[in-house]
């Protein structure tokens, strides 16, 4: 059995800072999955559920370039009930705009900063989020499960 702490050294610098994300967001009461597709040509690097239904969505950020060429970020707002970057603590924070949400993380934990505004979702859309993250949170736990499997219902998620 492969330790997460052996995955570590082969992780990207965003999927780093999002496992720290994960794991802070956790002991809030938070489940999470990493890169959720809410909607065709949108991918974001963390979603969040709370206990009461509220959905977050945090975008990763490992440095200004990777910041820079984000051209999508906006759209996430439309699926979330508050929106976070996160990034390190040696990322120009000073970059990232106003009326967002700022979690400095690292790979192993993670702190909120300034929370986002809360904008809620549209109960139908919220149902419709809530109902695809648990399909997509099944669907992954299956194919660890069965790593044989190519389910269909895994496209799109």
């Amino acid at each position: 059995m492969t330790l997460v702490s052996d995955l570590a050294p082969r992780l990207m610098p965003g999927q780093l800072l999002a496992r720290g994300v994960c794991r802070h967001l956790l002991s809030h009461d938070f489940v999470t999955l990493e890169e959720v597709v809410p909607t065709p040509g949108l991918r974001v690097d963390v979603m969040a559920l709370g206990p009461k239904g509220e959905v977050w969505v945090i975008e990763c950020k490992s440095s200004r370039t990777d910041f820079m060429t984000d051209r999508k970020w906006q759209g996430y707002l439309d699926w979330c009930d508050r929106f976070f970057w996160a990034v390190d603590a040696d990322f120009p924070t000073e970059l990232l705009p106003d009326g967002t949400g700022l979690i400095l993380a690292d790979s192993y934990d993670a702190e909120i900063l300034r929370m986002g505004p809360e904008t809620p979702l549209a109960g139908a859309r919220r149902k419709m989020l809530v109902q695809k993250f648990a399909r997509h949170a099944a669907l992954r736990l299956q194919a660890l499960r069965d790593p044989g499997l190519s389910p269909s219902g895994l496209s799109g998620l």
